[in-house]
């Protein structure tokens, strides 16, 4: 019986910095950004601050990876002898990546490919890549893995200010009653993917700033008893992430941590300013 050689493939939303990616041998498929000046592969051909740039004259659109882009990754895994492919994907609620892999893992042949569906996105969905990742490192039991990732998904959350709701309803993701009114009372939500892999509201509240504290006590709440895996996102604001890290280092039992940029795929939707967290139960 050959012996199994296992990969872990995602895409380009799970924000996972490019160290981590090369450490664990992760590849991504990366998600496309459709602009004036043409298509864009999502991390490939454009930065994180690219784009907040490119949002300043035009609000691009996103869309699915290439479905050649997939099959060349899967072709490229199975020259180099791979015999399984455990690929982890967005939010299926959120984008048709999922359920366009799953196409395609269906009919390719060179590879059994097992297709998981997050239900979420960003380091949430990366924090489920990476772990996948490291257990593939001791094991080859993929049912366990996929297991795993499952209760990983249970047992994590992941949480959104931005700074702004233009984005959001340019882009058609809220009403447009509701984005006026929220702009005019400076109402900013924090919003998370629930358990359907859908965004949903946890709370408004007035002022980013309010918002931003608010989002730490709900972290806090769901977490303080607990060790995590943490990892803080952001939409060009280094320096606001870098504070919101550090704080939430003194409130939280953390064993790992990270701050990264927004994917620019995501950022199209949330404009500059964004701040995330992200907590995943170990």
């Amino acid at each position: 019986m050959q012996e199994k050689k296992i990969a872990v493939v995602t895409d380009s939303a799970c924000d996972l910095p490019d160290s981590l990616l090369e450490k664990h041998g992760i590849r991504y498929v990366a998600l496309r950004l459709l602009c004036k000046k043409g298509e864009l592969r999502d991390r490939i051909e454009i930065s994180p601050d690219e784009v907040y740039t490119l949002l300043q004259t035009e609000i691009p659109k996103t869309s699915l990876p290439l479905p050649s882009d997939v099959t060349e990754l899967y072709d490229e895994l199975a020259d180099g002898g791979y015999t399984d492919v455990v690929h982890i994907s967005i939010s299926s609620g959120l984008s048709g990546t999922y359920n366009m892999v799953r196409m395609i893992a269906e009919e390719y042949k060179r590879m059994r490919v097992h297709v998981f569906d997050s239900k979420t996105l960003s380091i949430q969905q990366g924090y489920i890549a990476l772990q996948c990742a490291r257990m593939l490192e001791t094991t080859d039991d993929i049912d366990s893995v996929l297991a795993a990732a499952q209760k990983m998904r249970a047992s994590s959350a992941g949480m959104y200010v931005i700074r702004t709701l233009e984005y959001l309803r340019k882009g058609g993701r809220i009403g447009l009653v509701e984005g006026v009114l929220g702009t005019m009372l400076q109402l900013k939500p924090i919003i998370f993917v629930n358990g359907d892999g859908i965004y949903e509201t946890v709370q408004k509240a007035r002022g980013h700033v309010n918002a931003i504290e608010a989002m730490v006590r709900e972290m806090v709440s769901r977490f303080s008893m607990k060790r995590v895996r943490l990892a803080v996102v952001h939409g060009s604001v280094l320096a606001e992430g870098e504070r919101l890290l550090e704080k939430l280092l003194t409130l939280l039992n953390v064993e790992e941590s990270m701050l990264v940029s927004v994917s620019p795929v995501l950022g199209v939707h949330t404009g500059p300013g964004l701040l995330g967290i992200i907590a995943l139960q170990v």
